[in-house]
Parts: C-alpha cells; structure tokens; sequence
C-alpha cells in the first residue's frame, strides 16, 4: 500500500467492561449511547462478536493480546500459564501486531489510554503515544500515566498523575493528536483504550444524576447467587458485592456503570467531532469494541470471569469509508477478526502469524446464524457445561 494521504485513517477505540447489551439505553434499561447509536447507524454493527474468554481472572489481558495479533488467546500470549502474571500479560514475539502491519504500510501509529499487555509489545505497535496507562486499572480522578519512550523504560515510579478524569485526558490526547494531523501527512492509526466502564466506577455527577436506582431494571436473569461453584466465585470482582445479591445494590451498580458509559460515549463524540472539524472523517475508519463484558447482577455473578453471553459478548462497530451504512451483521464472529478486517480495508496483508480471516465478506453475504464453529476456552465452565461445550457441534452454547 502505498503512504497516500487517500488511504483511510483508523480511529480504533477500546471500552474497557462494556457488556454487548448496554447500547441505544432509555436510562431505565440501560445506558443512553446517542454518539455510538449514531455511529452504528452509520455503519456496520456486528452483534454476535464474542471474545474467547481467558486463562486469568483479568480477562482483558488475552483478549486485548487477540484484538492486537488477530490469533487466538492463548495462542496470541507468550506465556500464557504462567503462574507470574507479568509473564502472563506478555504478548507472543513471533506475533505480528496490528500496527506493525500498518506501521510498516506507511501510516503513523500512535496509542493513546490503556495498555494491559506488556510494554515491548506497545512499543512495537506504535511509533509514539500519550497519555498511556500501563496496568489493568486506577482511580478514574488521577490515573497514573506515562509519556512514550522510544526506549521502552516504562517505571511505575516515573508515572504522573494525571489531571482529569481518565476518559476525559484519554480523549483529550486523542484530539491532540487529531488537530496536528497536517493535510499531507501519512494517514494515521490511532489506538484510543478508555478504562471505562471498568471499576471503580464513579462517573461524574452530573451523567449519574441520570439514573435513578430505585426506577432502573434488573436483568431477566438476575440472581440472588450463582446455582453452582463455577471456580470463579472469590476473585477480585465477585467481591465487589456481597452474596446473596442484594437488588437495590445490583442497581446501584448499574446506575454508577450506566453514567460511566454515558459519560464515555459524550467524549467519543468529541474525538469525532474533532475529525469532522480537521476535515477528516470522511476518510476516517472508526472502531468501536470492548475488550469483554461483565455481569453486574446477571446469574448472581458480578464479573467477566465467566462464559455467559454478557461476559464474552461484546460491542463490535464499524464506521467509515467502504464500510455499508446502517447493516447489521448478526452471525457469531470473534472481535479478534478485526485484524484481517482493517488489512482488508486499508490495502495491506495481514502476517501469516495472524489465524483469523476479514469481516468484510459479511458485510454482503446471505443471513446465516453462524459462519464457523466459536471455540471459546473452557476455563470458567463446570465439568458439566464443558462436556456440553466440547459436544455441541457448535462448540459453545448460549447461557443466557
């Protein structure tokens, strides 16, 4: 591909927690997304994309390694059972990554927010970035953040506070870099990762005020507890919240996720905004996805640690050039596709490292509930549902 200018910019955003099921919300049943509605009704919205699931309880790790190699999640880490998790979270050498491929197609590669895989992976990626938070998580006030460096020195201590809530400066840095974008330069791929919805989640007052807890729906599959030890019931997220559930906690904590996601979409507005305002959008490919779900309530469960739909389940958008306006794709795909996708729409030619193929084929093809078998890892499931799992001809089963 040659470095045109008329090749098409990539505005990759990554939610952190998004559940597949909290979009086009009427704040009573979930979270109100005018920006990402707007945006899949300008596009392509894939609603059967599924992560695999993982090894470790921070889910996000192997799947963001996926989004990143196009390969399966064990198959896309280093290390993946090891019992150090910083090994864990490193992401295979001999997988090329995404913005390897485009890096070495011509465009400037450049991260802006969470990176929860290793830091030599990061620097491989991207050419520079801003504003970058290393590690699963922080307080969305004063995320501790770190400038890029070309030498890949990336020490807790040198990290500084940042001044402003997380989504806000991740946003911020985006349209930094958005605005000094000059007409002549090569196209870019902007990476953008929120640590929104993720916990501790304390949207700001006035996108919480939308949620009354004492009016908002429980799921239809809500739980006082879990009916069986699933393996998964003591890690970190399960303990957010006291078992038996009680509902008008549950509510409470879809008030405080509801306004997180509200918030989050209001500042994906202005990364838009800020594209149609540099004359770019027209020729900007935008993607939406979340690196999981979670469950907040459903099944008596309160994490991801688990194979439910709204734990491996995940919004998955597409918007831009060469992309049909207002489709809906329901088969069940793997977000991790998205690296054969973006090479697919860009003119490049994804690694022989990468294991999965385009989406773009399905943007035209005849309805079909499922294109290929989803083989999600089997960790989290009972002796019981894996046995159902490794016999059903589709490999998986619906939970919900």
């Amino acid at each position: 591909m040659s470095s045109s200018r008329q090749s098409p910019n990539i505005l990759m955003i990554v939610a952190d927690d998004h559940r597949h099921d909290c979009l086009h919300g009427d704040r009573l049943n979930g979270p109100a997304t005018p920006v990402l509605d707007q945006l899949a009704a300008q596009g392509t919205t894939f609603t059967g994309a599924r992560i695999m699931g993982g090894d470790t309880q921070a889910v996000c790790v192997p799947s963001r390694a996926a989004l990143h190699t196009g390969c399966g999640s064990r198959r896309a880490l280093a290390m993946p059972y090891s019992d150090d998790f910083h090994e864990r979270q490193c992401i295979a050498t001999d997988r090329v990554l995404l913005g390897e491929v485009l890096g070495n197609a011509g465009y400037r590669t450049h991260a802006v927010g969470k990176w929860h895989n290793d830091p030599a992976s990061l620097n491989r990626s991207f050419a520079s970035g801003d504003a970058l938070l290393l590690g699963g998580m922080s307080e969305h006030e004063t995320p501790p953040l770190h400038a890029y460096d070309l030498a890949c020195r990336y020490v807790a201590e040198d990290a500084r506070p940042a001044n402003g809530f997380s989504t806000e400066v991740f946003a911020d840095a985006a349209i930094n870099f958005v605005e000094k974008t000059k007409p002549d330069d090569a196209p870019f791929f902007l990476y953008c990762a929120f640590t929104s919805p993720h916990d501790p989640r304390t949207p700001p007052v006035e996108y919480r005020q939308h949620y009354d807890d004492e009016k908002l729906a429980l799921p239809a599959n809500f739980l006082a507890r879990h009916p069986f030890d699933n393996g998964e019931l003591n890690v970190r997220d399960e303990l957010l919240e006291t078992t038996p559930r009680d509902p008008n906690a549950v509510r409470r904590h879809r008030g405080d996720y509801y306004g997180m996601i509200e918030h989050h979409d209001h500042h994906i507005g202005r990364m838009i905004d800020a594209l149609e305002r540099t004359g770019q959008r027209e020729n900007t490919i935008i993607v939406y996805v979340s690196d999981h779900g979670l469950a907040l309530g459903s099944h008596g469960l309160m994490g991801k640690q688990n194979l439910y739909e709204h734990s491996v389940r995940v919004p998955l958008i597409l918007s831009g050039p060469s992309i049909p306006i207002g489709k809906v794709v329901d088969r069940d795909v793997y977000s991790h596709r998205l690296m054969a996708t973006l090479s697919d729409l860009t003119s490049t030619t994804p690694p022989t490292s990468s294991e999965e193929t385009s989406l773009v084929p399905l943007w035209s093809a005849p309805k079909h509930r499922c294109e290929i078998p989803l083989r999600p890892l089997l960790r989290y499931a009972t002796d019981g549902e894996r046995c159902a799992l490794e016999t059903d001809p589709l490999h998986r089963r619906r939970l919900d």
